[in-house]
């Protein structure tokens, strides 16, 4: 990522704000925390935000009060809510005012993080994702537009899921792929139905790659994945 993606975050939680932006800046973002709505949204209007991460319960002005003002201003600009409540009438309310994820506390920092990027990943204007349609892996030509993978003359039509998973496989080929990036962008999980069924994907994406036999999905035990053609 060439460009440092700039986060505002708003927590009047002193202790977390401290922890989450210390793990944030530790990640490579770059982050502005306030203490209150009022403040936050000040340094909103002042800022070229990337990212907003909002407290619920804030003073001065709540976390669905700031994010209908931010929305107002940036119809893009993804919002996570952090929030003690887990009713879903708070969560249909968030999603109305335009947020793009909900994460409940106590969370973990590292399901936040795989939340951010997996919203990343959704959007349009990620600084995180170059935009592509079309992925040479060995042999093997994937239209990711049109769920498509080609070998020669062959055509394989693939599944909404299995052509999502290689795409993320392939936008970090050579590289590994975390475990539970796929499964926040995917499934928006990492429970173990959702790993279950990812198994049963990546078996079956092997199953098509495997007339190359340069190409290669590695599992890296209790890491994740990597897409290889060399």
């Amino acid at each position: 990522m060439k460009d440092i993606t700039k986060i505002l975050l708003v927590e009047d939680d002193v202790n977390l704000g401290f922890l989450l932006t210390e793990y944030l800046e530790d990640n490579g973002f770059e982050v502005k925390c306030c203490q209150d709505g009022e403040l936050g949204l000040n340094a909103w209007n002042s800022g070229n935000y990337n990212f907003c991460i909002l407290d619920v319960m804030l003073p001065k002005l709540d976390g669905f009060s700031l994010a209908k003002q931010i929305r107002e201003q940036n119809k893009t600009v993804p919002i996570i809510l952090l929030t003690a409540k887990s009713m879903k009438e708070d969560k249909i309310f968030g999603f109305n005012q335009g947020i793009d994820d909900y994460i409940t506390k106590p969370f973990d920092e590292e399901e936040l993080l795989c939340r951010i990027k997996a919203v990343f990943s959704r959007s349009n204007h990620s600084n995180m994702v170059k935009a592509q349609n079309y992925f040479q892996v060995g042999s093997y030509k994937f239209d990711k537009e049109n769920q498509a993978l080609y070998f020669n003359e062959n055509k394989k039509r693939l599944t909404k899921k299995e052509s999502e998973v290689l795409e993320i496989l392939c936008k970090s080929k050579n590289n590994i792929t975390k475990r539970d990036d796929i499964l926040f962008n995917i499934w928006g999980d990492n429970n173990y139905f959702a790993g279950r069924s990812l198994d049963v994907f990546i078996t079956k994406l092997r199953k098509y790659l495997k007339e190359d036999t340069t190409v290669k999905i590695e599992g890296i035990p209790t890491v994740g994945y990597i897409l290889s053609d060399n």
